[in-house]
């Protein structure tokens, strides 16, 4: 988008907005809600409808899925997770230019005896969030930090599962990352709530310097609840707070993001000015799986685009599904990776970009 700014508009008395292009184009003070014109400018800013296509492709037999992407020494790389038949690992690729990857290895690996013997799916935390900013991440304690899915039972996304900690001195050495002896959160927490309590899915971790909700550290993640005259079974979004990475405890008491039915999960996080901007899917609450997006100003009270979809099911590769975002903007572009699913239930990586860069 053009680097221009607009007019300042007036919503109400108590405040206003003031919307411009480039790198930070939102700023909203006074409001927890987010008014429908600047819903449709984020839209208008991170839209990509040029689907490049496939951009990692696993070995027969195998799935990707969830990617996280962050810069590192004028590198790209991405970690994403790989399903063999046994359960999840984490893997870690790289590149240059974002559109052509190269598998490094892999970065947490099946064990013996442990809470998360058979699934281990990191997801990259404390990373820059600011929009067409530095991608890097953040050290905390002199060290990088992912959350992951983890659990004992093969199969998959079988048993119980939670959230587990890892942390690594080397960010993109490709070695195993050191994971905390004991899950941070488990649906069978003493203090799990009736939207967590049957089992818990993919986490994002972000560094909230203001401490708007209190805590340092920020976690989005989806869980499952069981079925109640209240509630159905279905996947939603809540939030978790923490001082020091390796100690989470649950924030408020319902959910962020519900459809109430189906899956809305797999949040990734990034801030526009004054604005945070949450990409996640949703599945089954219409039909297949899709990306979608919602907006807050204090992290907790969440605005849902009631538009187009971001990413959806339109090409071979992704005529099932096509979902699990994680957008980045460079150079102008914006890149907004995601999980393919074909008829055939091959799971891959695949990429949309708000410009055409050909295929």
């Amino acid at each position: 988008m053009k680097n221009v700014k607009m007019k300042s508009r007036i919503f109400g008395l108590f405040f206003f907005v003031s919307i411009s292009y480039g790198a930070c184009p939102i700023v909203v003070h006074g409001q927890t809600s987010v008014p429908q014109p600047v819903m449709q400018q984020v839209y208008e800013e991170i839209k990509t409808p040029y689907k490049y296509g496939l951009v990692l492709i696993p070995e027969e037999g195998k799935m990707m899925d969830s990617p996280s992407v962050f810069r590192y020494k004028n590198l790209w790389y991405m970690t994403y997770i790989v399903f063999d038949g046994q359960g999840y690992e984490t893997w870690m690729a790289q590149s240059v230019n974002l559109l052509e990857w190269q598998t490094l290895g892999k970065i947490m690996s099946f064990t013996a005896n442990t809470w998360d013997a058979n699934q281990k799916a990191g997801y990259i935390a404390l990373q820059d969030p600011v929009w067409g900013g530095s991608y890097v991440v953040e050290k905390y304690k002199g060290r990088y930090w992912m959350s992951y899915l983890g659990g004992a039972t093969q199969g998959y996304e079988a048993g119980t599962l939670g959230i587990g900690v890892a942390n690594t001195s080397r960010l993109t050495e490709i070695k195993e990352w050191k994971r905390l002896e004991h899950p941070v959160m488990m649906p069978g927490d003493a203090d799990a709530r009736w939207y967590d309590n049957l089992t818990i899915y993919k986490s994002t971790v972000i560094h909230d310097g203001k401490k708007t909700l209190g805590y340092p550290f920020v976690m989005y993640y989806n869980a499952k609840s069981k079925k109640t005259v209240e509630h159905q079974s279905a996947e939603r979004i809540a939030v978790a707070v923490s001082d020091d990475m390796t100690h989470w405890q649950r924030y408020g008491d319902q959910p962020v993001i519900d459809h109430h039915s189906g899956i809305t999960g797999d949040a990734f996080i990034t801030k526009m000015n004054d604005l945070w901007v949450m990409f996640y899917f949703g599945a089954f609450w219409k039909p297949a799986a899709f990306n979608r997006f919602a907006c807050s100003y204090d992290l907790i009270n969440w605005t849902d685009w009631d538009g187009e979809d971001l990413v959806a099911p339109s090409e071979p590769y992704d005529a099932k599904f096509a979902h699990k975002s994680y957008v980045v903007k460079h150079n102008g572009v914006v890149y907004h990776f995601y999980c393919a699913v074909d008829n055939a239930d091959r799971r891959c990586i695949a990429v949309a970009t708000s410009k055409d860069m050909g295929n």
